[in-house]
């Protein structure tokens, strides 16, 4: 009886072990893969109308990880660790501020927008709307930069960019995701068809 209830606790410390290992492993192989991305994204010319458009390809990441990992605060973690890491990979102090600005904003509008619309937005919707507002939080930086509102004119072009970029974005995380729920630790992934 003894034996048993060890045996059980022993297993059941094994399993959160394990569970604790993977979720290390699983956020390092999401910042590593945002890294990658965002070295492939600085290598390709976008020609853009707004100076500084880019595609967010690295934003891609942190999507998947909003519907992959269970917790908010280790989605937060990778997206932080992305953006150490990239800035000190090719950035300047400048970019990093711009980054982190316009990720916080679109990170805590994903989470708005997911929570809120838990069974009306698909990760399409949510990635849109999470690239629409990095835009707003890149631009309020800006605009504190120069000490200039007009800046915030800019706003409806990085808007069209950033939603179409976003909708590209979300495609991609949807099929990644999808594919990822057929795997056994991800069977219970919670996505919009």
């Amino acid at each position: 009886m003894i034996l048993k209830k060890i045996l059980m606790l022993f297993q059941h410390t094994e399993v959160n072990q394990m569970s604790k290992t993977f979720r290390i492993v699983f956020i390092g192989l999401l910042v590593s893969q945002a890294l990658a991305l965002y070295t492939v994204e600085s290598m390709i010319p976008v020609p853009f109308i707004a100076p500084g458009a880019k595609l967010g390809l690295a934003n891609l990441i942190t999507v998947i990880a909003l519907y992959t990992l269970n917790s908010k605060k280790d989605v937060f973690l990778v997206l932080i660790l992305r953006l150490l890491l990239s800035t000190m990979f090719g950035g300047s102090l400048s970019t990093f501020m711009y980054s982190v600005a316009g990720a916080t904003f679109s990170y805590f509008m994903m989470i708005c927008v997911k929570t809120l619309g838990k069974d009306k937005v698909s990760i399409i919707g949510v990635s849109a709307s999470g690239a629409l507002f990095h835009n707003v939080g890149q631009l309020i930086v800006a605009s504190a930069i120069v000490q200039n509102i007009a800046i915030m004119l800019y706003l409806p072009i990085l808007s069209i960019a950033g939603i179409g970029t976003g909708i590209f974005i979300g495609i991609t995380a949807n099929f990644v995701v999808k594919h990822m729920s057929k795997l056994p630790y991800f069977r219970d992934l919670n996505i919009s068809e």
